[in-house]
């Protein structure tokens, strides 16, 4: 790429906040081109509605690529199967959701790569399934179109970085996913994203046990004594430097935190709860593992607030931020 990045922005559901947030983040500069994949006349209607004020100028991807003006955003024109009323779903426009994930990784991989990053706006999961396109998230989609046999999903707030084992799955199928050539592809992953883009020589992971004070010596559960603990022994051998598994409940404490670069836990709710408790509005949600850099807010549609004024922009910030930050490592 040329010497600013590209950064494509997809909004996400067109009935939340989505719109909101990528118009409140195109009102200030950045030291990059900033392209939303989007409804130009979505973005218009949501302007007037929030009482902002924005001009669309239409991407050429064959141009270099230009530091974003303020007032002003670059678009790829993507239109809606219906109008989008800000609050209320419609899964007429699933498949317009859908479009833009495909329209933006089209242009970030392959040969005719025509941009650096993708910075995503939040979807709404259970819209998109009722319109009969199956989706467990954005990490999965991208995953699967860019057919990538791992990922992993990486939230950072502030100095904080917990990656996770395993993402959208119900619990109870947690602990038969816990398997031993799993968890080294993910922590393989992991390690990797973590030097490429992180910048970091020989990342510091510490692994959560699964159950309750790690399976307390296998009378809360097998699965440390078994699975976790041999996988973690053979990877010290090859040189990772991974630590654990210790309890959920204290990998968290100062201590524990002070001695890893990363915590890796072992399902969703073992470790978003602390993550979006810690940097709700500022966190962001990385994907390791794809052929190009993708950040996304760390919250959803918000439809009770689209429309509203009452956005708040933070988290989307905070992902063009690092998305910035981890393209120049």
């Amino acid at each position: 790429m040329d010497d600013h990045p590209r950064l494509l922005i997809t909004p996400g559901e067109p009935a939340g906040i989505g719109p909101d947030i990528t118009l409140q983040l195109a009102q200030q500069s950045w030291p990059t081109e900033l392209v939303v994949i989007a409804d130009p006349a979505l973005l218009m209607q949501r302007a007037q509605q929030l009482g902002l004020s924005v001009t669309l100028k239409e991407c050429d991807l064959q141009q270099a690529p230009e530091l974003h003006q303020a007032g002003t955003l670059k678009i790829i024109p993507i239109s809606l199967n219906t109008i989008a009323e800000a609050g209320n779903l419609n899964p007429a426009n699933a498949d317009y959701v859908i479009r833009t994930l495909k329209t933006a990784a089209s242009l970030c991989h392959g040969e005719k790569k025509r941009a650096d990053a993708i910075v995503t706006g939040p979807v709404h999961k259970g819209v998109i399934n009722e319109a009969g396109i199956a989706f467990t998230g954005h990490t999965e989609f991208f995953a699967q179109y860019c057919r990538v046999p791992q990922t992993v999903m990486l939230f950072v707030a502030d100095q904080l970085k917990v990656a996770l084992a395993t993402t959208h799955l119900p619990l109870a199928k947690v602990p038969e996913a816990i398997t031993k050539a799993h968890l080294r592809s993910v922590i393989s992953t992991l390690q990797a994203g973590l030097k490429q883009q992180f910048r970091l020589e020989s990342p510091r992971i510490a692994v959560c046990g699964l159950n309750p004070h790690a399976g307390e010596g296998g009378h809360l559960g097998r699965e440390e004594i078994e699975t976790i603990t041999p996988l973690l022994a053979e990877l010290r051998e090859q040189h990772y430097d991974v630590i654990g598994p210790l309890p959920a409940d204290t990998i968290f404490t100062p201590k524990h935190l002070q001695e890893a670069d990363v915590v890796l836990a072992m399902y969703h709710d073992q470790a978003l709860p602390l993550v979006k408790y810690i940097g709700f509005g500022h966190a962001v949600n990385v994907t390791l593992g794809l052929p190009f850099v993708r950040t996304s807010v760390d919250h959803g549609t918000a439809l009770d607030v689209a429309g509203t004024n009452r956005a708040d922009a933070g988290s989307m910030m905070a992902a063009v931020e690092l998305a910035i930050r981890m393209i120049d490592g």
